[in-house]
This record gives structure tokens, sequence and C-alpha cells, in this order.
């Protein structure tokens, strides 16, 4: 760990992703830099999946540095220890989180202003033309290589950014495709100009060029030595945040090894190769040790809207994730654009993880990497793409079985996700009833005996404060920590107030069908 104190508090990189920031602001760092170092050494060409906020980009950043020769960075750490000579190669990073949300138009000149900033650098203004993206690209990696006498670096942070928001539409997907397929082209010819090429993402596009062309793209995303590159193991825990910890758990008032377990029931859980160790989510982690409370961090940075539309396009039983279920090895590898299986998408995007293994059939077994993500998918994705659609009859004949079964958890989450999806507030009875008039066709009894008793309910077995932040969370669709900062309370207290509340509507209810 490579870390200072400030008044007493260790410095947490929340929103910090460079990796001379961290370094030189004394933040937690984690050290990365072996494998670094063994991928600078091994591979020419190397590609990365993992989900969003599990620190890709610092991880460029820290490639960025190695490769450039910063040697000073790395003192005290792995890859200082172990690198002997420190060449200054060109490096061009290009971060393509910058480009979401653009038209074709937009997202050509964005690329050209990214390159135009390395041109400036290396003098590489041959006067090709503005719009002539790829002969640019060459001609400045060719600039930068006669200019330094080293070979070039190509880092490529995100790059699947300015496709997924068009995912689900084949014709600007097509268009913005061919944008993305010019850039990268050049990659190919250019090898013998460079000495090695990082690329992240969360999908993987087969047909840009940068993956069908690449013969030597090397996919590390499900290699078992590189399971923890990304993430937080639980060694490195309890190594190099032993403190953290104990201030949680004294704020907390549990013991030690009690805040231990709550963090590994909250955010660890998550195996990128069938042979992973478990690894937390770095971002939710360090947010709870920040603040020293546990809540649900990931779910508050907002949820990708391609995966909410495609769920909206291909709807999905939820309930059989909780029970996991299997996917072919080779549907890893589909490009997202040509299937319509939401599972593989779920996995790449972190909703879901690697729980087994079958070596005979190649296959995998997918479920919840652990607490936060369960409930934060059924409690807040699964309403989003749900809250058009109402209750089903295949809805009603689950909860009603779930909680004929006294199965508590399966019906507090049916319960969780319905009153979600509904227009919820007993003091809106007309908004209700117009909801059950559109939705009555399937089982019309029962939807009328849950929305008739659930109003009663709310109204009869909870206090003005549970009622209160049930309205906030379910009707005006707030966050746990917004309804915290306006309520004046810990986020820990609101999350305890709604379950309490779902508990007391789930005895209402248990004999209502």
């Amino acid at each position: 760990m490579v870390g200072c104190m400030e008044a007493k508090r260790i410095r947490y990189p929340i929103g910090v992703q460079t990796f001379d920031k961290i370094i030189e602001g004394g933040y937690l760092y984690i050290d990365k830099t072996g494998y670094v170092h063994e991928l600078a050494d091994t591979y020419n060409y190397v590609f990365l999946s993992r989900p969003r906020r599990f620190g890709k980009s610092l991880l460029s950043s820290t490639f960025h540095s190695y490769f450039a020769g910063e040697m000073e960075l790395f003192e005290g750490l792995e890859a200082g220890r172990l690198r002997k000579e420190w060449t200054r190669h060109p490096v061009f990073h290009f971060d393509m989180s910058t480009a979401k949300h653009l038209n074709e138009g937009q997202l050509q000149r964005i690329l050209g202003y990214k390159l135009s900033e390395y041109e400036k650098k290396w003098g590489a203004d041959s006067g090709i033309a503005e719009d002539d993206i790829n002969a640019r690209f060459e001609r400045l990696v060719k600039a930068a290589v006669e200019n330094t006498g080293e070979k070039a670096v190509i880092i490529i942070d995100e790059y699947d950014a300015p496709l997924l928001d068009v995912m689900n539409d084949r014709e600007r997907l097509a268009a913005m495709r061919q944008i993305m397929r010019n850039f990268y082209s050049p990659i190919k010819s250019l090898d013998p100009y460079l000495r090695f090429v990082f690329i992240t993402g969360i999908n993987k596009f087969a047909q840009l060029s940068i993956f069908s062309e690449l013969n030597n793209l090397q996919n590390i995303s499900m290699m078992p030595r590189y399971s923890a590159i990304c993430g937080i193991t639980q060694s490195e825990l309890e190594r190099d945040m032993k403190e953290p910890v104990r201030d949680l758990a004294d704020k907390q008032g549990i013991s030690y090894d009690n805040a231990l377990l709550q963090l590994k029931h909250n955010y660890d859980g998550y195996h990128f190769c069938h042979e992973s160790e478990d690894i937390y989510n770095p971002f939710s982690l360090i947010k709870c040790l920040d603040a020293r409370e546990f809540g649900s961090y990931w779910f508050e940075t907002g949820t990708p809207t391609f995966l909410l539309e495609r769920l909206r396009m291909n709807p999905m039983d939820e309930t059989k994730l909780d029970k996991m279920t299997e996917i072919a090895q080779s549907d890893f590898d589909i490009s997202p654009e040509l299937t319509e299986d939401t599972l593989p998408m779920l996995y790449q995007t972190g909703y879901l993880t690697i729980k087994g293994y079958n070596k005979e059939d190649h296959s995998y077994t997918l479920g919840y990497p652990n607490r936060e993500v369960r409930e934060g998918f059924l409690r807040g994705l699964l309403a989003n793409y749900k809250s058009s659609e109402g209750m089903s009859a295949s809805f009603v004949l689950k909860f009603n079985k779930a909680l004929k079964d006294n199965d508590v958890n399966g019906s507090l989450e049916l319960l969780q996700s319905f009153m979600a999806g509904i227009p919820y507030d007993p003091l809106d009875m007309a908004s209700l009833q117009l909801w059950a008039r559109e939705n009555r066709d399937d089982n019309r009894l029962q939807i009328e005996r849950l929305l008739r008793n659930l109003p009663m309910a709310v109204e009869q077995d909870l206090t003005d404060r549970q009622r209160q932040i049930l309205r906030m969370r379910y009707s005006q669709s707030m966050t746990v920590s917004s309804i915290a900062r306006e309520l004046g309370i810990n986020k820990s207290t609101v999350s305890r107030t709604l379950s309490n509340s779902t508990m007391k509507l789930y005895r209402s209810l248990r004999y209502s069908l």
C-alpha cells in the first residue's frame, strides 16, 4: 500500500483515476504494477474487459506512466523493483469515455481533436485532410518514432464507449462502428513502429477491425493469472487496509471480524474466470471505507442506458438469477449486437459473475456476486426496465407461491420490484386504480386484492417516517444517498428503514393472495 495520513484519515482515490496523481498525492494505492511489468514483458497487444468502476482507467494510466519512463512514480512498488531499464517511449493514450452520447459528426470531430493534441506535440502536421483520421493517426505514430528513435505505445481506454449507447440501434451502430473501425485500422500496419498496445472495454465488438485484424491480440479478460489485475482481493484488503477496516468497525460498533464479514457479503464475490479468487468491487469498497457506512455505492453512479434498453427489448425472468443460470463459454465472445441473449451482457457489466464451471461441456454458471449487486439489481435496475410493464401473470403466480412457501427472501425481492414498478403512493388511489385497470386481464382478482391491501398495510402498519422514506424511494425514485441528505440522517438508517418497512409489508401481505 502506498498512502499517507491526513488528520489521521487515509486519502482515498475517489474520482481519481490517474496513476501519477494517486502516487504524488499520497492516496491509497494497492500495488498492481507487477501485472503491468509482466504484461509489458510478455505480450505486444493486450485486451482487457472489466465492468465499469473496476479500475480499467487507472490501469491504463499506470501503463502510460510505465512506458513513459516515469521511474520516480514506481519507487517502492513491484514494477520499480523488477524493471531495470526505464526507456521513454512515445505514448498515445486515448480515453474514449469522453466520446459517449455523440452523433457521427461529433464523434468524427472529437477523434480528430484527440489526434490534434498529439500532432502539436510531435510536429506531425503533414497537410493530411482533417477528416482523414486513419491517415493522421498513422502519420502521427511514425513521426513520434522518427523523433524519439523509440517504438510507440498505444493505449485505448474504454474503446467501446462510443458504440454502447447505440448498440440497440442497428443503423446508428453500423455508422458509428465504421468511424471507429476507420480510426483503429492503422494499428495493424503500424506493427513495426509499436512496442505495446493496451485496450480496455466492457464488451467485445468482434466486427471492429481492432479485433478482426489484430491476430496477435491477447485477450487476458478470463486468464486466471490476471483475474485480480483490477479490483481488490481478500489478501490485499487484510494486508493493506487493516486500519480503514478497524475505523469502519469502530464507527459501526461491531468487531473487526464482523466488519470484514459484512464487507465480503456486500462487495466481494466477483470471479472473472473459473479459477479466479474472490474479487472486491474497488469502487464500492473504497467508498464504504471512506464513509465508514455500508451502502449501495456502485448503483449510485448510474445504470448503463444500453443495458436498460436491452432488457426492455429482451425481457427476462429475473427470479431465476437467484438460483444461478448457465451460459456456454462461446457466448462470452459473441459480439453484443449479434445476440439477443442478455446474460453475457449482465456478466460483462458486472451484474452477474462466474459461480461455477463445467469442464465437460465448457459452460459457466452465473449468479449475483454479492448483496450490493443483488439488491441493487432488484430494486434499481429491474424496476427501471419493468416500470412500464405492469404486473404480469407470472409475477402474481411467483409472488403467491413465494408467500405460501414461506420464501421470505424471494417474496421480499418480488415485492420490492413490484413497489418500484407501480405508481406507489397510498394517497394516490386514482393512479393505482388506473394502473390496475390497465393490467387486470392477467390475474384480475389477485391484482385487485393486492392493490387493495397494499395501501391499507402502508397506512396501518408503518410509522410516519417509514411511509415518508418509502414514498421518497419508490414514488419519487430518490436514491438512498439523496434521501439521507434530504432528511439529514445516515444512509444506513435509510437502508434499515426501507428493509424494516418492506418486512412489515411482507408480513401484512403474507396471506393476502
